[in-house]
């Protein structure tokens, strides 16, 4: 038989009370003692809206990707043209920026370090974002080469893959040594990525 939830607000409650506890202390890191002092809700509430943890992790993820490409989406929306569309990425994840994302930082790289060997339906979530950004930026990338923006013979694929690897990477960098220098030394690199493309 099919779960239904109890209550839809109820489960929304829960989704976003515990975001940014899934999101600091990982998927797996996180405990239902945790959920329920957050929520101050009971396990029979949690349960009776979520069949078990690993769908309220689940959820939050949604719901954190949700955020971030909001985010994204917005200042993408003020670009001009599709350089500015491209360099959102440099600028919007360095380190004197206010983070905008939910607590913890960037979902996808959070959820993708975590799940690659251990969770396999969040690895395969986690996946489907990667391919949705690569093919978002494939599309900033090819709009600007017909706009003569970019060279004509960029490739780009291999472009929306370099800037997704250095921003990715450099997040790691920086959180994982608490020097944010190193995020920005690579996010600089992410601009050199799009000066070389640009058509002169």
């Amino acid at each position: 038989m099919k779960f239904t939830p109890r209550s839809e607000e109820t489960r929304r409650f829960i989704i976003e009370t515990t975001a940014g506890i899934f999101n600091t202390k990982g998927y797996a890191g996180t405990s239902m003692s945790d959920l329920t002092a957050a929520t101050q809700l009971t396990k029979g509430s949690i349960y009776g809206n979520f069949e078990n943890k690993e769908e309220v992790a689940l959820a939050v993820f949604d719901y954190t990707l949700e955020r971030r490409d909001k985010i994204i989406a917005e200042q993408l929306s003020k670009a001009k043209t599709n350089k500015e569309k491209l360099l959102v990425f440099a600028n919007l994840f360095c380190s004197t920026q206010k983070q905008p994302f939910i607590e913890g930082g960037c979902p996808l790289l959070n959820a993708g370090t975590e799940a690659d060997d251990t969770f396999e339906p969040l690895r395969k979530k986690v996946a489907r974002a990667i391919t949705d950004m690569k093919k978002d930026l494939e599309t900033i990338i090819n709009d600007g080469i017909a706009a003569k923006e970019f060279r004509k013979d960029t490739n780009a694929e291999k472009t929306a893959l370099t800037i997704m690897a250095l921003v990715e990477g450099g997040l790691l960098l920086g959180k994982t040594t608490h020097k944010p220098a190193y995020l920005d030394m690579v996010l600089e690199t992410v601009k050199d990525v799009v000066n070389n493309i640009s058509a002169p």
